[in-house]
Order: C-alpha cells, then structure tokens, then sequence
C-alpha cells in the first residue's frame, strides 16, 4: 500500500493557499431620497474640460529704469548759468542744462592752447640739431594729449575747435540733456558749487513707462514672462491696456509674501502717468483638467473629501488630491473620475451624518 502523501515533502502535493483577503469595502452614508429632497442636495459631475484662471491683482505705474539719465559734471567749480529751474520741465535730447565755470578747467585749456603755439613754433622753425628734431617728432603726439584731456572733462569736439580757432579758452563748461524727456529730480542752484561725480539732474524718457504688480506665492508657479494682461484704472472707465510680462523678478516681498511682475507700456498716452494705480488681469490657460465645482471638495485642514452619489441614497466619501482653482471648477488629481456624480451642496449635512455614525473616507491611492 503507497504510503500517505505528507504535506511539505518534496515532490508531494502542496496546501492549498489561503483564500486572498477580501478587498476592503468603501465605507457609505445612507440618506433617503426624501431627506436629500428636504436638505437641499446637489449634485454634479466630474469631467474633463478646459480651464482658465484669472488672477487679478493691483498695478503701479513706474518710470522705465532703462530710460532714465542722470546729469553730473567731473569737475569742481561753480554754476554760472542755469537754463531747466523748475522740476517737470520737458527738455530735448543735447538741449543746454546748465553751464559751470571752473578755474581747474580754465587752466587746462590754456595749457592746451599754449601746447598748441609751441607746436607751431616747432613746425616754424629750423630744426638743426638733434634734440629738436626729437621734440618735433613727438610735437603731434603731444597736441593729441593735451586734445584728449579736454574730451575727459567733457568738452565737446565742437568747443575745442572753437578753442582752437579763437585762441581763447571758453570761461564755462555746459552740460547737455543726454535724452528726450522730462527733468524728474533738480538739485542745481543758480551760483552753487558742484563737486566731481555730483548729480545735479534726473531726466526720464517717458516714451516708455513700466507696470509692477504684486503676486502672491501661491499664483507664482502659474505666472511666466510673456503672458498676456489686460490693465485697466478706474480713473479711466473705457480704456485698456494691453501688455505681456516682460520679467518676473526673483526676490520674494518678506512682509507680503509677494513677488513683483513688470510689464511694459510703449508709447503710453499722457493720461497714464508715474505713481498711478492700476488694475491688472493675467488670464492663464490650464489645458483641460479633471474638474468638479469647488463647493464638491471638504477641506477638513488634514485631508479633502469628496461624497460621490452611488445612487439608492448612499454617498461614498472619498479623500481626494486637488490641483489648481479656477472659475470656481477645482482640479482632482487622484480620488476621482470622470462621470463621478459628486454632492455640491449640502455635502457639509452628508459629512456631519458620516462623523456620527464613525465613517472615515479610505486613503487616497
């Protein structure tokens, strides 16, 4: 007789393997039809479709810093002349600012106009021996040198012709507006004394103006240059601007919790000016995204729930991941899909009934 098969040994038969666990079932809260009749329920509808998100946000009107020129003199002396006396005054490009007599650099064009006679004395005279004709070979380089120092204390190449034609030194130096626009700071006085390196004048160019918004970290991910705005003032009912990010700066406002944006304005009209307010609206497409309406999703500050009709009055809770907020839709990224009837009101009354008979959503997977 063969003998008995004995579990575990080889070549044997092998136990039968236990039974897998049953798949745990999703916990439900029960509400008749007539109760969801009395408490007002809703629902609707998880469903791809496209989103755009609008982020509203406060404007100022700011100077381009790329177009505004300060006015400062290299020498010391004092200002004879002043043609811009009042702060706002509109000069043209290469138009006279002030004109500043220094007795430094009164030396200096003497020196050049005595280098200059000397010169001519060489080109003039017999050159006989060797030590002139050594000094007469550098007589054009020396004339070039005395030439050049006059350009570094900014004298025109049309101010050192005339130095050279009329034999005299000019007794002020004028400054020139770099730029088209408008003088924004004036610290010159009529008879002050002006030191190396002082800023006398600030002029802007307002041919161009810059916009700065604030916005807060939360939106920053969705914000990118070249993204299209719509700027509106409410001083200004009916006129729009239209401009595109030009930069996203990258420090972070400690106190606000905001980072600033710049926009750009070309050829603004008189009406917008520097310090002004504005409104401005950054519309963002998101692609299409799962979706329900925001008032669907409980934020209970540790988790999102979501109560999906099941239909026969029973609500399943479901902790859900959400995504980005727009035009009142939520995005799911986990938790739902699409055709998922989800309650949107009263879903607060379905939660309270789930919390007293101890029913917990399952985790998210």
């Amino acid at each position: 007789k063969p003998a008995e098969s004995m579990p575990g040994m080889p070549g044997m038969p092998s136990q039968e393997k236990a039974a897998p666990e049953a798949a745990q079932e999703a916990p439900r809260v029960e509400i008749p039809l007539e109760k969801q009749q009395l408490i007002g329920i809703k629902t609707a509808k998880a469903a791809v479709k496209p989103l755009q998100k609008v982020i509203r946000t406060v404007g100022k009107v700011e100077y381009d810093e790329s177009r505004i020129a300060t006015v400062n003199t290299k020498i010391e002396g004092w200002i004879e002349k002043l043609y811009v006396n009042v702060t706002g005054q509109y000069v043209k490009k290469g138009a006279p600012l002030v004109e500043i007599y220094s007795p430094e650099l009164y030396a200096s064009q003497q020196e050049f106009l005595n280098v200059l006679k000397w010169a001519k004395k060489q080109e003039q005279g017999k050159q006989t021996d060797q030590v002139s004709k050594m000094v007469a070979a550098d007589t054009e380089s020396i004339v070039n040198a005395a030439r050049q120092r006059l350009k570094f204390w900014d004298i025109s190449d049309a101010q050192i012709e005339k130095i050279e034609k009329t034999g005299k030194p000019v007794r002020t130096l004028a400054l020139y507006s770099p730029v088209s626009g408008y003088v924004i700071q004036k610290s010159a006085i009529q008879g002050m004394r002006v030191m190396p390196g002082e800023k006398l004048f600030d002029v802007a160019d307002l041919s161009s103006l810059w916009i700065t918004a604030e916005i807060y970290q939360y939106e920053l991910p969705l914000i990118k240059p070249g993204q299209q705005a719509r700027i509106s003032l409410s001083y200004l009912p009916g006129q729009e601007f239209s401009s595109k990010i030009d930069y996203v700066y990258p420090a972070l406002s400690a106190e606000t919790r905001t980072a600033k944006v710049r926009f750009k304005i070309s050829k603004p009209t008189k009406e917008l000016k520097p310090q002004m307010f504005t409104t401005v609206e950054i519309k963002i497409n998101l692609g299409k995204k799962l979706a329900v309406p925001d008032s669907a999703i409980l934020d209970t500050g540790t988790e999102k729930v979501a109560y999906v009709d099941m239909g026969e009055g029973q609500f399943e809770p479901r902790q859900v991941l959400t995504g980005v907020r727009a035009d009142n839709m939520i995005e799911i990224v986990k938790g739902l899909k699409a055709g998922d009837a989800v309650a949107t009101s009263a879903n607060f009354l379905i939660d309270s009934e789930a919390q007293l008979k101890g029913i917990k959503p399952l985790p998210v997977k």
